[in-house]
């Protein structure tokens, strides 16, 4: 998540760093802040495991006052408040699986 907020406000140089793409529909006004990702379509069940397609639910469900954090610091400590009591799994060993079998 902090390599997302790195990318989203701007501290790597924009020419090179990957670029997500935001989701400006009105409804952003009403729900969440205006940096909630867009959610992109895959055809292929390879592309769903890229960076950029596995972090947007996570992004999208953090709060406001997370995600609108002025520096990194602050936003690694309310990350960790937000995230202090949540249990996670992770399934580090995903299974790669084409569409040619």
């Amino acid at each position: 998540m902090i390599e997302t907020y790195k990318l989203l406000t701007g501290k790597y140089d924009q020419q090179v760093a990957l670029t997500l793409p935001k989701n400006v529909t009105s409804e952003y006004f009403t729900r969440g802040s205006c940096n909630k990702l867009l959610i992109k379509r895959c055809r292929y069940d390879l592309r769903k495991n890229f960076y950029s397609n596995r972090i947007v639910n996570i992004w999208n469900s953090l709060p406001d006052y997370v995600v609108m954090s002025d520096t990194i610091n602050t936003f690694k400590n309310r990350l960790d408040a937000h995230w202090n009591h949540r249990g996670f799994l992770f399934h580090y060993r995903a299974t790669y699986t084409g569409t040619g079998d």
